[in-house]
């Protein structure tokens, strides 16, 4: 396995900026998830480091070596890529073995390997059919199989499950992560889904218009949003943001529920709800509505676990309450999170 460091990476395809002076480094056998939507620039980062697409400067560093100018194949890396690129006329034997054949290995190494593929990944009585007989899921292994069978230092992965169905993409994120914890290999992976994040991520890079947002574990992205970008666009539903002045006050829907359920945690930041809707989706009620006037009359969503049994009717005005623990402080005017919110005067603890 190798670790991958980038510097300054930065790429434009014309006038437009694709990628701007990123720089990050991952961990020995880690799985590292590059998330942010479409267009933000997180598979053109996935290619320069690929040596598919040259940087416009920077540096792209892998097991300790320089490879801006080397070309994929001696980059001792693995991609797959959306569309799996299987080979329609070969066989499933046929696919998984190409890179092997490429370096002209003996035929019988190549049939030892094919067979530790195809057994990791489970597609072993697969082998004599053609991409055509495969449901999408058997595609996406062969896929899998064909990118490992040499053992790369690296693994990269380009949003490889939004072709298979919800059912099978959850089951596939299981068997996706085991796999990567039993060959260790440092992985990273592309995604805009943030479900697929939070649930294969050893850590997240958040990235939007080509700059990097956060890095963190799925619980810093999730819990401490460095801005408000992060806070919206990580979380189903996002975080609550309402202004106050210059600030803008941050809660999870979570975390604002009845006064009734949040006593006993601490001190409450207090907010008059009034209900306009209520969605009862089984494991999850979600509450909607607006805060009174001291908030401008904001729009906001409380989502209740399935343990929490309180009476919310539409058309009613609760007082809804957040831990203070829970509420994050946001700069109005450049969405970045304020550490602390100290009153003039108080120490900071600080020399």
């Amino acid at each position: 396995m190798a670790l991958v460091r980038i510097t300054g990476l930065t790429k434009y395809f014309n006038d437009h900026k694709a990628v701007d002076n990123i720089s990050l480094a991952t961990r020995e056998g880690e799985f590292l998830v590059l998330l942010g939507p479409s267009g933000c620039g997180k598979t053109t980062l996935l290619r320069m480091i690929a040596g598919l697409e040259k940087p416009s400067s920077g540096e792209v560093v892998i097991g300790g070596r320089v490879v801006n100018d080397l070309p994929p194949r001696v980059r001792n890396i693995a991609m797959v890529f959306q569309s799996y690129a299987l080979y329609p006329h070969m066989t499933v034997f046929k696919n998984i073995s190409f890179p092997l054949r490429a370096l002209k290995m003996e035929k019988e190494k190549i049939n030892e390997k094919v067979e530790w593929a195809a057994q990791m990944f489970g597609i072993e009585q697969l082998l004599n059919r053609k991409p055509r007989e495969l449901s999408g899921g058997e595609r996406q292994r062969v896929a899998l199989a064909r990118a490992m069978v040499r053992m790369p230092s690296v693994f990269l992965l380009d949003e490889p499950l939004s072709n298979l169905d919800a059912k099978l993409r959850a089951s596939a994120r299981e068997e996706l992560q085991q796999f990567q914890r039993q060959i260790g290999i440092t992985t990273i992976y592309v995604t805009h889904d943030q479900v697929e994040a939070m649930g294969l991520g050893n850590r997240i890079v958040v990235m939007n218009h080509g700059k990097v947002r956060q890095i963190g574990t799925p619980w810093e992205v999730y819990h401490e949003p460095a801005d408000t970008f992060v806070a919206t666009f990580v979380g189903s539903p996002p975080m609550n943001l309402t202004e106050q002045g210059d600030v803008l006050v941050g809660f999870r829907p979570e975390s604002f529920l009845p006064l009734e359920v949040n006593q006993g945690h601490g001190e409450l930041k207090q907010f008059e709800f009034e209900v306009s809707l209520v969605e009862d989706l089984g494991g999850d009620r979600l509450i909607y509505g607006r805060l009174d006037e001291q908030f401008g009359r904001q729009r906001v969503v409380s989502r209740f676990a399935p343990n929490i049994n309180f009476p919310i009717e539409a058309g009613r005005t609760h007082l809804f309450t957040v831990p203070e623990g829970k509420v994050k402080l946001f700069d109005r005017q450049t969405g970045v999170r304020i550490e602390k919110n100290i009153p003039a005067g108080e120490p900071d603890g600080r020399d």
